[in-house]
């Protein structure tokens, strides 16, 4: 059963680890996908690797409202319309302490996982089909704090407030807004943010890590994507303004 068939997404950070498995799976399943990223030989490449009419990608710098037009202009020219949006887009950024972030490295990352998040449901939102919905990418670290990963942190407990005022304002369109909140996954970021915490032996880091959860292993990012398809799917709509946690029982602990 095609649980999407001919419904139009946009992923953003769609050449990330979490982007790529959630495109494999919404093609699966009937989708047509536009990929967004910054990096246009990644964007390239995950694409070519799907060899699929149903999926095309746009070079954008989510943190732009000329980035964020441009993706959205584009999906509408190739594809007609949007029916869901993976707002998913978002960076690390630094491993340090509050006093010692630099503003560089503070604003570099609230104007991609705050802004670009903002961005996105300002000028895709309008532009969606009525019934559509919106999935937004949080993180654990929405919902609790962790030494270090300060500013990372506050732009998680952010979308979280960005979700909830559109799940409002966009609800007599039935378009549903709701969060997914993954812990640890195995791909690139963890392994920026283990390097940063352990130069030495990141594999030390990345064991504290799974000791504080209790399935005791790092989400795969194609875990997360089922999740992504759930609210994607009509299977969710009654389900908005919801805080969705992808943790292995991470905040159990």
């Amino acid at each position: 059963m095609e649980k999407l068939k001919d419904k139009v997404v946009i992923i953003t950070g769609g050449a990330g680890g979490i982007g790529t498995a959630t495109a494999k799976l919404f093609l699966a399943e009937g989708a047509k996908v536009m990929l967004v990223d910054v990096v246009e030989e990644e964007l390239k490449k995950v694409a070519n690797s799907f060899n699929s009419g149903n999926i095309g990608y746009c070079v954008a710098d989510v943190s732009s409202l000329k980035g964020t037009k441009n993706y959205v202009s584009e999906t509408l020219k190739n594809f007609g319309g949007i029916d869901i949006f993976f707002n998913n887009a978002g960076i690390e950024g630094e491993f340090k302490s509050i006093q010692e972030y630099s503003e560089e490295a503070f604003d570099k990352l609230i104007a991609v996982n705050i802004k670009g998040v903002w961005l996105g449901c300002q000028q895709v939102i309008p532009k969606m089909k009525d019934g559509g919905s919106v999935i937004i990418t949080s993180s654990v670290a929405g919902l609790k704090g962790f030494k270090g990963l300060g500013a990372y942190v506050a732009s998680k407990h952010a979308v979280i407030g960005i979700m909830r005022v559109a799940a409002l304002e966009f609800a007599d369109r039935n378009i549903r807004v709701n969060t997914i909140h993954p812990g640890p996954v195995n791909n690139r970021m963890m392994r920026s943010i283990e390097s940063q915490i352990s130069p030495d032996d990141p594999k030390e880091a990345q064991q504290g890590f799974e000791n504080s959860i209790p399935f005791a292993r790092y989400a795969e990012s194609k875990e997360i994507a089922q999740v992504a398809l759930f609210l994607a799917s009509e299977e969710s709509k009654y389900v908005t303004g919801t805080i969705q946690v992808v943790d292995g029982g991470m905040l159990l602990v």
